[in-house]
């Protein structure tokens, strides 16, 4: 069987094409989640299950980015965001950006009440029509489209960065426009847009550094839990 070229040496003085990856995170367990409260942007801890959990994120994730030369962990301002970031970025010797534009979606106020509390006055969105300005039934709640566009406005301020490695440590519904505006949904048409990604969960995009498209290489991955 015939060898396989070797791929052509590096020209002096031409960088190669770079590629980017941008790794976004949801936060694993936390009190609210075995208490059955309502999160949203209730500041609720990682439970002992939930440290366990971001030990095993930045296992999973610490060969994937080794190497990178410019690295940046972004994290919601909850606790238990900020705490997933934090153990990500031991494993780096990064210290985590604080940006509080990558908060879950308020739920005014629901936010640490029962969850059943919340399902009795819930408002389901229409099938159709305008659901990016959709009220939910509770007092002080964000519309989808409130939550859409400070996500939208983070990733573009985070996109502008000369990252090769971009870990984003978010929330459940607020992964969903992180992904929405990293392939460039325009947010007036991201009324169905969903990508459900489970707690502790990794979604993995990439860019090529040649024709720049952007890719969705995993949505919500969790074998790293499975241990």
């Amino acid at each position: 069987m015939d060898t396989p070229p070797l791929p052509p040496p590096p020209v002096p003085g031409v960088v190669p094409p770079r590629v980017r990856t941008v790794t976004v995170v949801t936060h694993p367990e936390a009190t609210h989640h075995v208490d059955r409260l309502v999160g949203g942007q209730f500041d609720s801890a990682l439970t002992a299950r939930g440290e366990d959990q971001a030990a095993a994120i930045g296992t999973a994730l610490r060969e994937r980015v080794a190497g990178a030369s410019r690295l940046t962990v972004v994290t919601s301002d909850l606790r238990r965001t900020h705490r997933t970031a934090q153990v990500l970025g031991e494993a780096w010797g990064v210290t985590p950006v604080l940006d509080a534009r990558l908060r879950e979606k308020s739920y005014g106020e629901a936010e640490g009440r029962p969850q059943a509390w919340l399902d009795a006055r819930f408002v389901p969105p229409p099938a159709v029509g305008d659901r990016l300005h959709h009220r939910e039934g509770p007092e002080g709640a964000e519309t989808r489209l409130d939550l859409a566009v400070r996500v939208y406005r983070a990733m573009t301020d985070l996109l502008a960065r000369d990252d090769d490695q971009l870990v984003v440590v978010t929330h459940g519904f607020a992964a969903t426009f992180v992904v929405a505006a990293w392939i460039g949904i325009p947010v007036e048409a991201a009324g169905h847009v969903a990508f459900p990604v489970p707690s502790g969960s990794i979604t993995t995009l990439r860019e090529d550094g040649r024709f720049h498209n952007r890719a969705v290489v995993a949505v919500g991955d969790v074998a790293h839990l499975a241990g």
